[in-house]
């Protein structure tokens, strides 16, 4: 049977710091049923040493991108990762950065980083993820492409808004009926599941309020972590989608 025409892209990749609403925005893309889902291959082979994408158990940065590459010809791919891990063989493979459509989604590194620790006490410097994921916008741009970037408090503030332009930036169609979901934990979800509580309760992009103990107001380890941090979140920020007013 011949596959429907596909106009959008056959691979299309959300890249975000932890903590930074990136599994809120995969569970609309989810909700939309017209790509297959992958649920951060590349932290999961870095984290556990295998990664399920699709029926594939993938044990490497390469095997990853194959696996995506095949199951891209059957079907367009929507995969969303997280950069509290270095990605070497991502960052060597310039046809993949060229090819698939990379996006990314930030947030405050003030409210990331506050966010991370309350899961993660022993949370390092790097693995609050900004400048590596400044280092993959950079290895994409520098395939003269001009990566589409998310500011995840207006996902929040104008959730049909942002996800309209999102859809008309990436070239798929706007689906209304995907803002809205019901709650629960997804499959994919289980083996980090502790992550993504928050997200298994909701029904579509609201705020969830989070007062957090330990802060950068309050822990200097933590604010070290912010003006390390501060200068690559800035960067992205310059570049996010606008809306109009």
């Amino acid at each position: 049977m011949a596959l429907p025409k596909q106009n959008g892209p056959r691979i299309l990749a959300l890249w975000s710091a932890p903590r930074c609403r990136s599994t809120a925005f995969m569970r609309m893309m989810a909700e939309r049923g017209d790509f297959l889902v992958v649920h951060e291959p590349f932290s999961h082979v870095a984290d556990f040493g295998v990664a399920e994408v699709g029926p594939v158990q993938a044990r490497s940065e390469a095997e990853v991108i194959a696996a995506l590459r095949e199951l891209s010809a059957r079907r367009p791919v929507f995969f969303k990762d997280t950069t509290d891990f270095h990605y070497p063989g991502l960052l060597a493979d310039s046809a993949f950065l060229a090819e698939a459509t990379h996006t990314f989604i930030i947030r405050h590194p003030r409210e990331a980083i506050a966010s991370h620790f309350a899961l993660n006490p022993s949370l390092e410097r790097d693995e609050v993820g900004f400048a590596r994921l400044a280092g993959i916008y950079d290895a994409v741009e520098a395939t003269g492409r001009e990566p589409l970037v998310v500011d995840s408090d207006l996902l929040m503030a104008r959730p049909a808004d942002t996800v309209a332009a999102y859809c008309a930036g990436v070239g798929i169609g706007y689906r209304e009926e995907a803002l809205s979901w019901q709650p629960g934990m997804r499959e994919e979800w289980r083996r980090t599941r502790r992550w993504h509580e928050s997200t298994s309760r909701t029904k579509g992009f609201t705020e969830v309020a989070s007062p957090y103990e330990t802060t950068t107001d309050n822990n200097a380890t933590l604010a070290g972590y912010l003006r390390f941090h501060l200068p690559f979140y800035e960067k992205l920020l310059a570049r996010r989608m606008t809306l109009p007013s």
